[in-house]
């Protein structure tokens, strides 16, 4: 008697790669942002550090994963080498004046400067989001990255949503950086330790959603219909 192998509906695949690809793109959201704002409230209310130096020990985390990634990696794109930069160099500032509420404003000029670095790069004619763009929508498949490369060297339409995607990414975090620079100075630090992440955490849904809509979507049509051309 033969045995049959229950086969996977369609499209099973593609989901099981959708749902990796969004935990790979949480994940840096949880370790750079969530933990950061654990650490903080431990090492203050539990600790007793004061709010300049529970801000300095909770910063250590995204920095250190900053700095892990690229000698692990050995190469730095773009966007990465901004956020090192910004890192760095806001966090000396941080340290050197003292100043609890220059630590929240550090984390938001970073995020401001990303913003502003993708958009200058943008209209540039360099759109630096492009590298986290595609493996979304390729998948790692070696077939859809063919036709990216084809769409990307051909197509106008396929060009312009990608602009779209780092247009969005790009405002959104510029964004992000100005309310809460505005909200560290205005409310107290404890408060916008985690209304400065609700902040954060808005913004990248919000520039999922519309990157998404503007970008990802099309995209995904054009390589599809890319692939199957004849």
């Amino acid at each position: 008697m033969q045995t049959l192998t229950p086969q996977a509906p369609a499209g099973t695949e593609d989901k099981a790669r959708d749902r990796q690809a969004l935990r790979r793109s949480l994940r840096p959201l949880l370790l750079d942002a969530v933990l950061p704002m654990g650490a903080y409230y431990a090492l203050h209310s539990g600790f007793g550090m004061s709010d300049m130096a529970a801000l300095a020990w909770s910063g250590v985390l995204p920095l250190g994963r900053t700095v892990w990634s690229a000698v692990t990696e050995r190469r730095l794109n773009g966007l990465a080498a901004l956020v090192l930069g910004t890192t760095v160099v806001g966090l000396l500032l941080s340290l050197v004046t003292g100043d609890a509420r220059m630590m929240l404003a550090k984390d938001s000029a970073g995020s401001g400067v990303v913003g502003l670095g993708v958009l200058v790069a943008l209209m540039a004619g360099r759109p630096l989001m492009t590298e986290g763009l595609k493996p979304w929508i390729t998948k790692g498949d070696a077939v859809k990255e063919a036709a990216w490369a084809r769409l990307s060297a051909t197509s106008a339409a396929f060009r312009g949503a990608e602009r779209r995607f780092s247009a969005v990414w790009g405002t959104a975090l510029l964004g992000e950086a100005v309310l809460r620079v505005v909200g560290v100075y205005l409310l107290p630090v404890g408060v916008m330790v985690w209304l400065g992440t609700v902040i954060l955490v808005a913004a990248i849904f919000v520039a999922m959603f519309m990157g998404g809509a503007l970008a990802v979507v099309p995209m995904e049509k054009m390589v599809a219909e890319e692939v199957t051309r004849p």
